[in-house]
């Protein structure tokens, strides 16, 4: 496929121009978009390869190819890799995705959808090549890897999509335009909680947050290799370590800081987005955070996290809380809103709040709202969240969760780990990218990498 020269945005065929104002505003905040435009009939294919295609990443393949050729698959497990290509036959193989990007030449796109230590690691190469990407979620594993991809992806000047799906969704939609509209008044405070209670807790916690997969301490046994996993290649950047069978597969991983983040990382990346949209946030000033001692190899699976914002434009400072397993924010453990398992709660003035989930949102109380009129949506209905992508490769449309949002998100999720690790209130130098405050932070901003694996 042959790229067209640079000029900006034009409204795609058969979108008007206020539609296409709509698509825009749908991003929200500091976004910015890819301006490389394919000049190509919307009927013609793009060429993809796919990495890492089990799990969360065999349903990005399905979506992708279900309109587009998939010209190369790639997994560190036989067992995905050898269905993946039964699926599409005429897909070349890869073990490591760097021999991927050393010897393939023929593709326009890629799909990352490896495990979170080596998103950085697939990205990149794709972004130095001139190749759009879609990323599952967090887009990195750490903050300076996040700055270092928002960064290629803006000089990449490509399609870019973070694997944020619920942002695709009518009623995120709706939020953003009540919350900016006023509708409760400006937002103060924020909470968000989600239910989810897997990581480091005791044998009773556990069983009672149905964790099976509930891990305590690092195992001093081994298991055997399952046939057909490259156990090097999944280890990657990480430190070495071992197999054994409470790492893989997924989502056992995740709990494990040399290679996740927890649930602040993964589920912050859905649940974090909606008021992160909303309120335009960015950067924050202080993160501080609270829960069981830290443990140096596994995440909790009950914190919180306290972020302070400044003002943006006409919007004031705002206090957002992440609370995450047990941790419930007061107003919730009080019954003073609908209990429910996850959700977003913006708090207004004259104590007016509009709570959220993922496919609702209610204006309270109730009977202050009885007579409000709903203003008409302003924000575009998305063509869906992989699809949106494609589109934006083949048009140079802009997406919602791009690399430039997806970036500013992730580090910000991020924060409240490395606030929860140091154990104080961190005073957050954006611009340097360090806790001016606690240099000890730094060990968790970036990491060194195992030999033979670099980011450049």
């Amino acid at each position: 496929m042959n790229r067209s020269r640079r000029s900006r945005p034009t409204s795609p065929p058969g979108v008007t121009r206020r539609q296409f104002g709509q698509f825009l505003a749908a991003g929200a905040g500091a976004l910015t978009f890819p301006t490389l435009l394919r000049g190509q009939n919307l009927n013609s294919r793009l060429d993809i390869a796919v990495i890492g295609v089990g799990g969360r990443g065999a349903g990005n393949l399905a979506e992708v190819a279900s309109t587009e050729n998939i010209v190369a698959v790639c997994d560190v497990a036989a067992g995905p890799l050898d269905a993946a290509q039964a699926k599409y036959p005429g897909a070349r193989r890869y073990v490591d995705f760097r021999k991927l990007y050393d010897t393939e030449k023929r593709f326009d796109a890629v799909v990352v959808s490896t495990c979170e230590h080596t998103h950085a690691f697939a990205t990149l190469p794709a972004l130095q090549r001139g190749k759009h990407v879609y990323c599952e979620k967090p887009l990195t594993y750490n903050i300076w890897e996040a700055r270092l991809i928002r960064e290629a992806a803006a000089k990449a000047r490509v399609a870019t999509q973070m694997g944020t799906q619920i942002h695709a969704g009518d009623n995120y939609r709706r939020v953003v335009e009540l919350i900016q509209g006023n509708a409760i008044g400006p937002v103060s405070e924020a909470h968000v909680w989600v239910g989810r209670a897997w990581g480091r807790q005791s044998a009773e916690a556990a069983t009672r947050n149905h964790d099976i997969v509930s891990v305590r301490e690092r195992p001093t046994d081994t298991s055997a290799i399952p046939k057909g996993l490259d156990w090097d290649l999944w280890l990657g950047p990480a430190p070495f370590r071992p197999f054994n069978e409470v790492y893989f597969p997924g989502p056992k991983w995740y709990r494990w800081w040399d290679f996740g983040n927890g649930t602040m990382s993964d589920l912050g990346s859905h649940w974090n987005d909606l008021p992160f949209w909303a309120l335009k946030l960015r950067a924050p000033l202080t993160i501080e955070a609270g829960g069981p001692p830290p443990h140096p190899e596994i995440a909790p699976a009950s914190m919180h996290a306290v972020y302070e914002y400044g003002a943006r434009g006409e919007m004031p400072p705002v206090r957002l809380t992440w609370h995450q397993g047990e941790d419930k924010p007061e107003i919730w453990t009080r019954g003073g809103i609908p209990q429910w398992e996850s959700g977003v709660l913006f708090i207004g003035t004259q104590g007016r709040m509009l709570l959220a989930s993922y496919d609702k949102h209610l204006l309270l109380p109730e009977a202050d709202f009885k007579d409000f009129k709903r203003p008409e949506p302003t924000i575009a209905k998305s063509l869906g969240h992989h699809a949106e992508w494609v589109h934006a490769c083949k048009t140079g449309a802009p997406t919602t969760c791009n690399f430039e949002y997806a970036g500013w998100l992730t580090e910000a999720n991020h924060l409240g780990n490395v606030a929860y690790r140091v154990g104080r209130k961190l005073e957050w130098d954006a611009a340097r990218m360090r806790a001016k405050n606690a240099p000890q932070a730094a060990a968790f901003i970036r990491r060194e990498y195992r030999p033979g694996w670099q980011l450049a």
